[in-house]
């Protein structure tokens, strides 16, 4: 098996602060992987200055969907469609969010799984800035965060699906939360060898007021109440 090219997409909605973070962190991964690495933006009904941000750094897609899975899937939609030809080699696709930093090795990390034979790569996320949430919730979060080889955690910030694979499940759905989880379920059923995946964590946002209603700040929000409620249960 040979990969000749990567595709990242990166849904996004008015993320002109965090989105910065997200271009130079790839910018430092494409330099540390091997093959050519084309970035695409997929700016989904954005009223701020996002697209001055993409600029000259990523393809730019525009679409109005507000809907982070149909926009995934405009990204990917958007890409030439891939040749199956072996002896023109694949390309892997790969998925992050605007309000994460990848690592510098996250892509080749990713492609050693698919020589190794993985469909599907599904990476870990860490957070590294708690400040916007009580300390309880952090400890309960990661408490409740196995971050072992068979972890099982699918986060659309981390994710990384064989070109040919991603086209034969017919990419993301048009889901609004957990078109993430989704696609890797559908993988499963498939078939496809999926790849749990530590050596690369992605460093996501722990913002308090998420892009995604129902995403990572819905989940921290959700172990907040939690904590809020054992503290007051007699």
């Amino acid at each position: 098996m040979r990969f000749v090219g990567i595709d990242v997409v990166i849904p996004a909605h008015d993320e002109q602060e965090l989105l910065p973070w997200c271009l130079d962190s790839l910018a430092e991964c494409a330099d540390a992987t091997p093959v050519p690495v084309t970035v695409t933006v997929v700016l989904d009904s954005c009223t701020d200055s996002s697209a001055d941000v993409a600029l000259g750094r990523a393809r730019i897609v525009r679409t109005d969907v507000r809907n982070v899975g149909a926009a995934r899937a405009v990204g990917f939609d958007s890409l030439p469609r891939p040749t199956s030809s072996p002896q023109v080699g694949q390309r892997w696709y790969a998925t992050t969010d605007a309000d994460s930093r990848v690592p510098r090795t996250w892509l080749v990390d990713q492609l050693a799984r698919a020589l190794d034979g993985a469909d599907v790569v599904a990476g870990l996320v860490e957070v590294t800035d708690w400040s916007g949430w009580d300390p309880a919730t952090r400890v309960r979060y990661l408490e409740g965060y196995q971050a072992g080889s068979d972890h099982r955690h699918i986060h659309g910030a981390n994710i990384g699906i064989s070109a040919r694979a991603y086209r034969s499940l017919g990419g993301f759905e048009p889901l609004p939360v957990h078109e993430d989880v989704r696609l890797v379920h559908r993988a499963e059923e498939a078939g496809l060898v999926i790849a749990w995946s530590t050596a690369a964590p992605v460093t996501t946002s722990a913002r308090r007021h998420s892009r995604t209603p129902g995403g990572f700040a819905g989940h921290l929000a959700l172990t907040e109440l939690e904590d809020t409620r054992s503290e007051v249960t007699p």
